[in-house]
């Protein structure tokens, strides 16, 4: 049965990316493909060279996908969109053992945010590519990939939702949230840990952190925001103190503060 849901929850993409054509069938093709046919075309007609600077990689990794660029096929041969990317954050949100009702749930909230894709529902097909939303790219009169995406992939993520769970890096949220409608809500995670008066944010935990909540909010069929507030999990808790409407702040209690903790008992 297909759930429906009004909350969309938005996560970036990963460097990292398999192929799986196996485990779960794709349903759809990509919402924006033509605009990634036209970024596919530019890219082929790129240098090594250039490749590899825009890319800011070593030999290794610019031949692989240069390779993947000469044969890349856009509508054949594959993978679910959940199960392509392979970061830290995926391997958290662990999709490959998700239950079926787990997987119509991120099927109804959860997108995917991309450089080259744009915004992806799970089980749309993609195939293995190399672009971050930052990537100095120059395409049809665009400086840049925020310039040629514009407002497109807002628009896909606004017009079916009303409030939006921000759960991507800042490289890719801010496509949402710089066109964000005035009557519309998008509530921002922070996994941090209190340091000298400051709230600190460690990338790598911050990544292991977006990934649980997805798997928290799939287990539990999540749809009201408010139910955020009782994550509980890898050692972060809710902070009243810190949060507001458009940003819920997750503390994490540092070796030293348990410490202190335990003394005081």
């Amino acid at each position: 049965m297909k759930r429906r849901s009004n909350m969309r929850i938005i996560i970036s993409p990963a460097k990292k990316m398999r192929v799986d054509r196996d485990s779960f069938p794709v349903r759809d093709l990509p919402i924006l493909l033509p605009r990634a046919e036209v970024l596919a075309k530019r890219l082929r007609s790129m240098s090594y060279e250039e490749l590899k600077d825009l890319w800011r990689c070593n030999d290794h990794i610019a031949a692989v996908n240069v390779e993947r660029l000469q044969n890349m096929d856009l509508r054949h041969g594959l993978t679910p969109a959940i199960l392509s990317y392979d970061g830290i954050q995926y391997q958290y949100m662990a999709p490959g053992v998700f239950t079926e009702e787990e997987l119509e749930y991120v099927q109804g909230h959860l997108r995917i945010l991309s450089g080259f894709y744009g915004v992806l529902r799970p089980f749309d097909g993609v195939t293995p590519y190399r672009l971050e939303m930052q990537a100095q790219l120059s395409i049809c009169e665009s400086k840049n990939l925020y310039s040629y995406w514009g407002n497109s992939i807002a628009e896909a993520i606004w017009s079916e939702t009303d409030y939006v769970i921000d759960l991507a890096s800042k490289e890719y949220s801010q496509c949402v949230s710089r066109y964000q409608p005035a009557d519309k809500r998008l509530i921002t995670c922070v996994f941090g840990e209190r340091k000298g008066g400051r709230i600190i944010e460690k990338g790598t935990l911050c990544k292991m952190a977006r990934g649980e909540m997805v798997r928290y909010m799939a287990e539990l069929q999540v749809e009201d925001p408010e139910a955020l507030r009782d994550f509980d999990r890898l050692g972060y808790r809710f902070s009243e103190e810190e949060s507001g409407p458009s940003v819920y702040v997750y503390l994490k209690e540092s070796t030293k503060q348990k410490l202190d903790a335990a003394w005081a008992e």
